[in-house]
């Protein structure tokens, strides 16, 4: 699992949602960065971002001098993510090119390493294994550290990932975080968001202060959910933040996403356990952290405030 479940996050108009294409599930290599795509150019979308944010970005000598003699011989470095959950991991409306935070962030990576970057586009519940197999050097997935995970894997923290709740645009009901005893709040099946958030939330919020408990209404997903909010027959609707924030990106004037968050989690670039890039890899993200491209990778995905200052050896999350 991810830190929570994610689905392609929907565009609705009035009550119809439709989908974003999550396109390119297969397991094709790509090499990306030797050239780029003007940003918002072709058939794109206004909120696809298909240039190379790491134009321009230079090596960090402190980084480069930890790889390993084999990785700079051969002068790559490849990333596995699983490309269809916008707005974090995702193909561009070109079918070719991977966009989103997870894929700025590992261009940034690599130049940092003074290395290409190959991104191989693999189905999530392989990654680990492909790891394992030394198919791939790293993955940065939006993967949370676990027990488990931490035991065939070495992880290092890049961001964080939240749960929030989304309401119309302009809050009518004048609504926040923390004052949804007795509203209508749509989670997915499934979900943390139902299994732990929301419950957690209504108790400490509202039953445990003699409230009247969130009115939970579980949905099979969160494009029902956000149709629902647009029809007024549920009040809110939690869910991942990035996949909400992206909704309110894609659809202006429909949905607004309420601050703060209902929690967040760190999330971790992930190697093969006692990787010898592990110590490099380390270095160029701390190194991007450090930089004013992480604050911009973050603002185009509409991340702000989901940043880290260390680039820390991560620890479980469970």
């Amino acid at each position: 699992m991810r830190v929570s479940r994610f689905l392609s996050v929907p565009i609705v108009t009035t009550a119809l949602a439709l989908a974003l294409a999550a396109c390119g599930a297969g397991g094709t290599a790509q090499s990306v960065g030797s050239k780029s795509t003007a940003q918002g150019g072709g058939s794109g979308s206004s909120g696809e971002h298909t240039d190379d944010i790491s134009v321009g970005v230079k090596p960090d000598a402190a980084a480069v001098k930890l790889l390993p003699a084999a990785v700079k011989a051969r002068g790559t470095i490849s990333v596995a993510m699983d490309l269809t959950s916008p707005p974090t991991t995702f193909m561009a409306s070109d079918n070719k090119t991977p966009i989103g935070f997870n894929p700025d962030f590992s261009r940034l990576i690599a130049a940092r390493l003074g290395l290409k970057l190959q991104i191989s586009n693999v189905k999530f519940d392989t990654i680990i294994t492909g790891l394992q197999a030394d198919r791939y050097d790293f993955t940065a997935s939006t993967m949370g550290a676990t027990t488990e995970r931490l035991k065939v894997l070495d992880m290092v923290d890049y961001f964080k990932a939240g749960t929030g709740v989304s309401v119309p645009y302009g809050n009518p009901q004048k609504l926040s975080t923390h004052t949804l005893c007795g509203h209508r709040v749509a989670v997915q099946s499934g979900s943390t968001a139902e299994l732990q958030w929301l419950p957690l939330l209504s108790k400490q919020d509202c039953t445990g202060k003699g409230k009247p408990a969130i009115k939970a209404v579980t949905l099979a997903s969160v494009n029902d959910a956000l149709t629902q909010l647009v029809s007024k027959r549920i009040d809110a609707v939690m869910y991942d933040f990035t996949g909400l924030q992206w909704a309110a990106t894609q659809q202006p004037k429909t949905f607004q996403v309420l601050k703060p968050l209902v929690a967040t989690k760190t999330v971790a670039v992930a190697l093969k356990k006692d990787s010898a890039l592990t110590p490099a890899v380390k270095a160029a993200i701390q190194s991007v952290i450090d930089s004013p491209q992480y604050a911009k990778a973050l603002g185009r995905w509409g991340f702000e405030g989901l940043g880290i200052k260390t680039a820390a050896m991560a620890v479980p999350q469970d």
